[in-house]
């Protein structure tokens, strides 16, 4: 079916263009937007995605520069077909969406029709929510009958009958069968054909005329084999053999069986080669708990004695006071005077003593989680590097419980060290909210897949659901937002089975430029009791623990509530046992329309350059040599490693590199050290620094010392490739002065 969808599509985006009238003093800036449209369809049509987007982008930069509705819609179509294409379908359905807000803002019948049809593709044969796409298609429907145009009316109704055909709704299928039975002679060709030949035999197997159902799919299988649609040929195999199965040729139907599973195959491992593989999971973990109840212990302690030191101070001015009242009327009571002046000095002593203790205390704190961070990040790079290189060396371990046990934890490890720098910095105020421009539809799809590991586990699905009406580009810290949805979402999917996880935007006002975007994070899981729902904001607070699956810090939703505090705003949970729970949150995010024409141009699609660069790996710890140089030979760059700087600096003196890989802890000279030396002689190749130290303690010094950007362990492969690739094309774009 896909292969159907994209030519449907590519007949109506070059042929919509008819109905619309242009006139006026633009016409020479609507015909070439127009010419842009038809060429960005034209490279879709050939698999040219990075040309298709590129082209896209322009036509859409170009169509909101003139305020142009019926352009803006046409590019968002070609836009969100080519995510199609890319089986990026929550992305699809975003941007046709948005083409279809200015689409009704057009008198333009065509291109309502077009799009409503692309949607009913979408989520009837992608989404499975066939209530959604039979609207869409219905929407379709009218707007052909409306323009009296049979020749798109054909293709909705192919599509409409197929959906309720693949639904097993043949009654409601069959009129739209007879009407493209009725106009095939004039509208099909050979691939609308196959597939309307197995939509005859599906309909005739139903009704047990199996002859006259055999003869359709023969037709339909020859049909297929000559247009090479692969997709519609497998569809059309299964189904045959299953009207087999009913008939008893149980011989024939498994050969057909086997033909559609090699066809399948064939598929789905091309689609495995064409898709990112963007797997990230954000886990808990509660074996250091003990660690940090010391330490918040302590901080009690040193919180008493501070109170107990001020009383003391209080007491020395009263008893002073009283002393020197007392000294005018009291002479005899001199001596006892200069006693207790005694005893107040040493109080004040210890008072002071205290006070330093407590600093001290305080700084070891700090001290000791940046230190246990760094100890604890640098051996785990080496457990999930050596781990992911064992899966992609062994790809017979690649099932292997031991070694998805040994991944989970060193992953579940990692996360309970971030949970407790992240509370370390709140604590200290050390947070400070970044104002950068992001993608909001991209940062929430980005999360879900990075937490379908844990829906996997519990058998959950999470769905997300964006408000068109919310600007595409949006102002904030994008990254302290990520990390309340990371809790909210992985906390939800914990204590959730065999259910969902929804995730809803919803702008709810505009006050100037500031966006105040409604969050809702729901769930059908355990529910929470009404007397436990306060305690959850609270440290450490974990809630009806009885499983192993439940354990974590209890840290998360005490970070969410505190990072919303940064924002301004507030967390609310409704719960009840048994139904489950919905929290929901307002942040206001900045919109600066200006900016965002300015940054259409950076849509971004994960294409490979195909380019070849010469890395240097600086590193003396032997195993994250070999990782790091499996990672970055595996993208097919080539790759030395020296194991100190000053190794380092020989090598660059008769050696060029396209980008250095600098560890900052090494002996002798470190990174900061080797990178100044670089820099003096005048080596302006990117250095990148790889280092397990939080990256607000290093980014200071980093940058003075001359580099370029900072990665801290362990990292995601992805990562490391689109900062290389990055740093070395924006030096060779960089203008010669």
């Amino acid at each position: 079916m896909p292969y159907l969808r994209i030519v449907l599509f590519l007949f109506i985006s070059l042929n919509m263009s008819g109905n619309e009238s242009i006139t006026g003093p633009s016409l020479r800036a609507k015909k070439k937007i127009l010419a842009l449209t038809k060429e960005a369809a034209y490279f879709l049509s050939e698999a040219n995605y990075e040309k298709s987007f590129s082209t896209s982008r322009l036509s859409l930069q170009q169509a909101l520069a003139i305020n142009d509705d019926y352009l803006i819609a046409k590019s968002y179509n070609n836009i969100a077909a080519t995510y199609e294409d890319l089986s990026e379908f929550e992305k699809a359905i975003l941007y046709y969406k948005k083409g279809l807000v200015y689409a009704n803002k057009t008198a333009n019948d065509t291109i309502k029709n077009a799009i409503n049809n692309n949607l009913g593709n979408v989520y009837c044969f992608e989404k499975e929510q066939f209530d959604k796409g039979l609207d869409y298609y219905n929407k379709s429907v009218e707007y052909g009958y409306k323009m009296a145009d049979t020749s798109q009316l054909y293709i909705t109704e192919l599509n409409l009958a197929w959906a309720y055909f693949y639904s097993k709704n043949f009654e409601k299928g069959k009129p739209h069968l007879d009407f493209i039975n009725l106009h095939k002679n004039k509208y099909a060709d050979k691939t609308t054909t196959a597939a309307l030949n197995m939509l005859n035999g599906m309909y005739f197997g139903n009704r047990s005329e199996y002859e006259k159902a055999r003869s359709f799919f023969l037709v339909a299988i020859k049909l297929g084999n000559e247009v090479g649609e692969k997709s519609d040929l497998a569809d059309t195999h299964e189904e045959y053999a299953m009207l087999l199965m009913k008939m008893g040729n149980y011989k024939e139907a498994y050969e057909n069986l086997l033909i559609y599973n090699d066809i399948r195959k064939k598929l789905e491992d091309s689609e495995k080669l064409r898709k990112a593989n963007m797997v990230g999971i954000n886990l808990e973990l509660d074996e250091y708990k003990r660690k940090v109840d010391v330490i918040e212990l302590e901080k009690e302690l040193q919180y008493e004695s501070l109170q107990q030191s001020r009383i003391i101070v209080l007491l020395f001015v009263i008893i002073s006071g009283v002393f020197l009242l007392l000294i005018y009327l009291l002479y005899r009571n001199y001596k006892f005077k200069r006693k207790k002046n005694l005893e107040l000095i040493l109080a004040n002593e210890q008072l002071s003593v205290a006070k330093k203790n407590a600093e001290v205390a305080s700084e070891l704190k700090s001290q000791f989680v940046s230190t246990i961070t760094h100890e604890l990040r640098t051996p785990l790079y080496g457990v999930l590097g050596i781990t992911n290189m064992l899966l992609d060396e062994h790809k017979e371990l690649a099932n292997s419980p031991h070694l998805g046990s040994l991944k989970f934890s060193a992953r579940y490890l990692l996360s309970l060290v971030n949970d407790v720098l992240q509370i370390n910095k709140i604590e200290e105020n050390r947070i400070v909210l970044e104002n950068l421009t992001f993608n909001i539809s991209d940062e929430i799809n980005m999360i879900k897949n990075s937490l379908s590991f844990i829906a996997k586990n519990h058998t959950n699905s999470i769905n997300v659901n964006i408000d068109p009406s919310i600007p595409e580009y949006l102002i904030g810290d994008k990254l302290r937002f990520a990390q309340i949805l990371i809790n909210l979402v992985s906390n939800a999917l914990k204590f959730t089975k065999n259910g969902e996880v929804n995730i809803n935007a919803n702008l709810r006002k505009v006050e100037d430029r500031w966006h105040f975007i409604e969050f809702e994070i729901q769930d059908n899981g355990l529910g929470i009791a009404e007397e436990d729902q306060e305690k959850i904001f609270e440290k450490f607070v974990q809630l009806g623990r009885k499983e192993i699956d439940y354990q974590g810090t209890g840290l998360g939703l005490s970070i969410v509530k505190r990072l919303l505090e940064l924002f301004n705003s507030t967390i609310s949970l409704e719960s009840k046992i048994g139904v489950g729970t919905t929290f929901t949150f307002t942040i206001a995010f900045d919109c600066d329309p200006i900016k965002t024409i300015n940054l259409i141009n950076n849509i971004q699609v994960d294409l490979s350059t195909g380019q070849v660069f010469n890395v240097l790996v600086v590193d003396d710890n032997s195993i994250n040599q070999l990782i790091t140089k499996k990672i970055v030979e595996k993208h097919n760059y080539k790759c030395t490693v020296v194991d100190s700087g000053l190794a380092a600096i020989e090598i660059l003196d008769k050696i060029k590199f396209d980008a250095i890989l600098m560890d900052i802890n090494m002996p002798v000279m470190n990174g900061f050290e080797t990178t100044r030396i670089i820099r003096k002689k005048n080596i302006t190749t990117p250095i990148i620094a790889l280092t397990a130290f939080d990256k607000e303690e290093v980014s200071e010094e980093a940058i003075s010392a001359g580099m370029n950007d900072i990665l801290i362990k362990p990292f995601a492969p992805a990562l490391l490739v689109k900062t290389i690739n990055q740093l070395i094309f924006r030096v060779k774009e960089a203008p010669l002065v």
